[in-house]
């Protein structure tokens, strides 16, 4: 997503007029505009089962979240398995290296939120990034140690176990050890992962080693992938727990590797660092009750497009028409506005969450919405500085045949992350810092705008858009979803959601189908391959919209829950990953 919104940022758009019919051409992929340009007829994978569903973004870590609850384990065992097992077959995103939230519904109906996401290091200061003249130094916030923020990873995984699961330490962590230590086959979606992160593993030697043979070269689909340093790091979590990565020998592994090479990782970063318990955010969308994250992450802006449209019957408009989508649209605005605006790390920062997620608020803002006009973005993000969100995250999705469910979102920021791997570890660090706002003023890659409250500060988490998510209906559970992509992940939520609610698709449907996106900042509204008609899109152009194509973004990793057992879909975006249930 980010090369592409370079080439949009830079002004090469053609005219509305002359630009529409190519625009057209390019959504049904006749020029190639996309990658992976996909024809219109999408290949939904769907499972159904009795008693326990896996679905994530890889396809042997579905199977460790399966063979799990096949054994007793319940969805908290599943989920941390899981976790574990994507740091081993998923390096670009799944992770020891990062950080992340956990969503869980108990069989009770308690309802909780493990929030893990990375911390700036306690040396971190708010001009860390910037030159001598203000100007912020290109790469050190996404490249190398001096953009890693203190993990949250294990802490988080073993405070979800100790709490919910039920099984020890040492089940839990045995089947991501045997696939680090015997290895595992790639299949050509993990192939083409690990291919995107070529450039960042040449130039690590660790990276290297791992993620090339022996000569040299990219690995190939049927190659077998042995990771030993990343067993031996899993054995030591598996022997010592959470105190061999925060106070033992992987420890001082990450600190030498930081304080050798320009980062401000120390032993106290990593003693001091702590994992959050809180209630999830809820609020209510029609008949439904939608559950989930608090801040720092993206519920409050999933929930306040929700309110926004809730103003609006979609009964005789489908997903594709400008009836549906300026609304639609104009919530999404207004709530990254107030996203970019008001939002931080509650620890450090009083946000408006209460006044944000009124529904006399949404009605204040549909008000504003002009019957055939695109809403002007310039007034609302007058003053805003600016901050960049990775959209390399993985989510999954976990139900168990006791009605446990969990929703993870984990990220090391980019691809590979900041493309690091300590001596010895295995496993690469995130490049979290760059979520943080790194000068007033300044755009990002993708044009992710945010204020104030998310500058860095030492100890603080930076404003996320993870946004894990669970469906109920009459205090019965629906679906347990979220999504990767950054800042589209608010936007892929909301719309699997009114998919499913106002569109009345089955789930298999809600979530594959095409999706856009719009922020605001950018000024384009982003629109996957078949997301739109050519009448749609002449028809948003006239209110002032600047409609673009963009290859498909996001994986929505979903668990359904049904009269007639329970459902799992895997995401057509992300290849490599598979939904089983039994």
């Amino acid at each position: 997503m980010i090369i592409g919104a370079d080439i949009l940022l830079s002004g090469s758009l053609y005219h509305p007029l002359t630009y529409l019919h190519q625009l057209t051409d390019q959504w049904n992929c006749r020029q190639h505009f996309f990658n992976a340009c996909q024809s219109q007829k999408i290949q939904k994978e769907t499972v159904t089962g009795q008693k326990g569903v896996v679905v994530t973004a890889q396809a042997e870590a579905s199977e460790v979240g399966l063979q799990v609850l096949q054994q007793g384990g319940n969805a908290i065992d599943a989920a941390v398995a899981v976790g574990y097992a994507l740091a081993v077959t998923h390096p670009c995103c799944g992770n020891l290296g990062g950080g992340g939230f956990m969503l869980i519904r108990l069989a009770d109906g308690r309802q909780t939120f493990i929030n893990f996401r990375e911390r700036a290091p306690l040396a971190a200061t708010p001009d860390m990034y910037l030159d001598p003249k203000g100007k912020v130094r290109d790469g050190l916030s996404t490249k190398g140690y001096l953009a890693v923020g203190v993990p949250g990873t294990v802490k988080g995984l073993e405070a979800a176990r100790e709490r919910y699961g039920t099984w020890p330490r040492q089940r839990i962590l045995a089947p991501a050890i045997s696939l680090a230590k015997q290895g595992f086959v790639l299949s050509q979606g993990d192939v083409d992962i690990l291919n995107k992160g070529i450039p960042k593993i040449k130039r690590d030697h660790q990276a290297a080693d791992i993620f090339m043979d022996v000569k040299g070269r990219r690995y190939r689909m049927g190659n077998r992938l042995v990771q030993k340093d990343l067993s031996q790091t899993l054995q030591k979590i598996s022997t010592e727990g959470e105190a061999a990565f925060y106070r033992g020998p992987i420890a001082q592994q990450l600190v030498n590797a930081s304080q050798q090479q320009g980062g401000l990782l120390t032993l106290k970063d990593l003693q001091e660092y702590e994992v959050t318990e809180n209630p999830p955010l809820q609020c209510r969308y029609r008949s439904y009750d939608i559950v989930t994250a608090p801040l720092p992450g993206g519920g409050i802006t999933l929930c306040q497009m929700l309110n926004i449209v809730e103003g609006y019957e979609f009964d005789t408009s489908g997903p594709k028409t400008s009836q549906t989508l300026h609304p639609m649209l104009s919530a999404m605005l207004f709530a990254f506005a107030d996203r970019n605006t008001h939002l931080g790390d509650p620890r450090f920062h009083n946000s408006p969450v209460e006044r944000l997620l009124s529904k006399d608020y949404a009605a204040a803002l549909r008000a504003k919405i002009p019957e055939q006009r695109a809403v002007p973005p310039a007034s609302l993000y007058e003053g805003i500085t600016a901050a960049t969100e990775g959209t390399h995250t993985t989510h999954y999705s976990v139900i168990d045949s006791w009605g446990n469910a969990v929703a993870v979102t984990y990220t090391i920021n980019s691809y590979f992350g900041a493309g690091v791997i300590p001596n010895g570890t295995g496993f690469f660090l995130n490049n979290e810092m760059d979520d943080f706002t790194l000068k007033p003023g300044t755009p990002n890659s993708f044009g992710l705008v945010q204020g104030l409250p998310n500058q860095i500060q030492p100890g603080k988490q930076p404003l996320s858009s993870m946004s894990p998510t669970m469906v109920l209906k009459n205090n019965q559970l629906k679906f347990v979803t979220g999504s990767p992509g950054g800042s589209t992940i608010p936007t892929t939520v909301l719309q699997t959601i009114t998919n499913y609610i106002d569109f009345k698709m089955d789930l298999a449907d809600a979530v594959n189908a095409p999706k856009v996106h719009y922020q605001g900042r950018p000024n384009f509204v982003f629109a996957e391959p078949y997301a739109l008609e050519s009448r749609t899109i002449q028809d948003l152009w006239e209110m002032g919209y600047r409609v673009v194509p963009f290859p498909p973004w996001g994986a929505a990793e979903t668990a359904g829950n049904k009269a007639s057992g329970l459902q799992g879909i895997h995401d057509h975006r992300r290849p490599a990953g598979k939904a089983l249930a039994y």
